[in-house]
């Protein structure tokens, strides 16, 4: 609770992945890669319950573990490669209202990206309430500029992504940021609807590089083990 406002953090973990089987299971310096975000959201501040949406009994045993609730599991249709995540936030939801339980925002918390903290959890919350905002959704400022990414034509002939000149000095090329995955927030109302876009949500919640990682290929575990050991 923050400002008498109630935060429902859901955290999705379906079982089936291809590029890492059992990812979000999967053991990261002794601890399941899906540990790391549960953490973050237990010791959030502000959140008031910690809900695991899966569909695979084993992640669900793994998480209730962990300290989060699993009061339900995700019907299959809800867990194969074209489910989209808004729906399985909106599945959540009704499953939670049936039980008559309601909230006022929803955090969605994906654990393919570990590396958030606790106090950025709560600083996200914090900022979507004062600044009295439907939704957010944490970004970072990328390194790779796409003032310099072309497309190419049937022809082989390259044209610039953007319209922004291109022969300005590269330390004077705007800043550009791409949205991390880390943290969506969104109040719960009639416009939390099948037809959201959270990676359209509006409030920036701007994270530093460090904490930037998207776990999909085995070399992706690798890297987080590196990061981990570098932001101790």
């Amino acid at each position: 609770m923050y400002k008498n406002k109630s935060f429902l953090a859901v955290i999705p973990a379906r079982g089936g992945s291809k590029g890492i089987p059992g990812k979000n299971i999967i053991n990261v310096n002794g601890k399941p890669l899906i540990q790391y975000t549960i953490d973050a959201a237990m010791d959030s501040k502000y959140l008031d319950r910690v809900v695991v949406s899966t569909d695979d009994s084993e992640i669900a045993l793994v998480s209730t573990k962990c300290g989060a609730e699993v009061p339900f599991l995700r019907p299959p249709y809800l867990a194969d490669d074209t489910a989209k995540t808004i729906d399985v936030l909106i599945h959540a939801l009704e499953e939670l209202n049936n039980d008559g339980c309601n909230y006022d925002y929803i955090v969605l918390l994906q654990p393919t990206q570990p590396l958030r903290t606790a106090e950025q959890i709560d600083l996200s919350i914090q900022k979507i309430v004062h600044e009295n905002e439907e939704s957010l959704v944490s970004i970072t400022e990328v390194n790779e500029h796409p003032i310099l990414f072309r497309t190419l034509d049937s022809n082989g002939m390259v044209h610039n992504m953007l319209s922004t000149d291109s022969t300005v000095r590269r330390q004077d090329f705007p800043k550009i940021y791409k949205v991390n995955g880390a943290i969506y927030i969104n109040k719960i109302n009639h416009n939390f609807n099948s037809n959201t876009s959270l990676n359209d949500n509006k409030l920036a919640f701007v994270m530093e590089q460090k904490f930037d990682i998207d776990i999909d290929e085995p070399h992706d575990i690798e890297v987080l083990k590196l990061k981990l050991n570098a932001i101790k």
